[in-house]
């Protein structure tokens, strides 16, 4: 997997308050080595989606995650996936590829346990959404899509493997700031 930092960067710029203003405490920037992204990609196994990182910034937060999905076939009906409450998402698509939904009109179903990792390290309150209408799309290596709070987003066909970033706005602070995944030394338990 080879990764190109500037769609990633310009993603992350994009989502960020740009202020001259820092961090109590905090004058340093945070590092995501390639070698971070990869260790956390090999090390996704059955699960989908591993964050690497969550940083503080002028404003809430900024969370990097690496995301990992399975062959998936069309369904017949409306496609299901998720809308988070408060964070905002950016796909870099690292590899492989699959049909997108984005938007549409929504029908609502449970949130997800705030007590799951999902909810807790990785996009903070969500819920479960089924749609008709939206945005479909063929999505692809190199690609990348910006998803806003509140925006219903499911694969709704995947033919083989798509592994991509996720870059994550938190500007409430939900994600927990300082956290480094396990992986990459960060403590067991978060």
């Amino acid at each position: 997997m080879r990764i190109t930092l500037l769609p990633v960067l310009t993603a992350v710029l994009v989502m960020s308050p740009l202020g001259v203003q820092h961090i109590q405490g905090q004058g340093f920037a945070t590092d995501i080595t390639a070698e971070e992204v990869q260790a956390v990609a090999d090390a996704i196994g059955n699960q989908i989606d591993l964050q690497i990182k969550v940083s503080e910034i002028s404003q809430g937060n900024v969370a990097v995650g690496v995301l990992q999905r399975g062959p998936t076939e069309k369904s017949g009906g409306p496609p299901t996936g998720l809308i988070h409450r408060d964070v905002s998402e950016v796909y870099y698509i690292l590899s492989g590829g699959g049909t997108l939904v984005t938007g549409g009109t929504v029908t609502a179903g449970p949130d997800l346990p705030g007590t799951i990792d999902a909810v807790r390290v990785l996009v903070g309150p969500t819920f479960r959404a089924s749609v008709e209408g939206g945005r479909s799309r063929e999505i692809t290596e190199g690609d990348v899509v910006i998803i806003p709070a509140g925006v219903f987003h499911a694969w709704s066909e995947i033919p083989d493997l798509v592994t991509y970033l996720s870059i994550r706005s938190d500007p409430n602070g939900v994600l927990p700031a300082g956290y480094v995944n396990p992986v990459i030394g960060g403590p067991s338990g978060n």
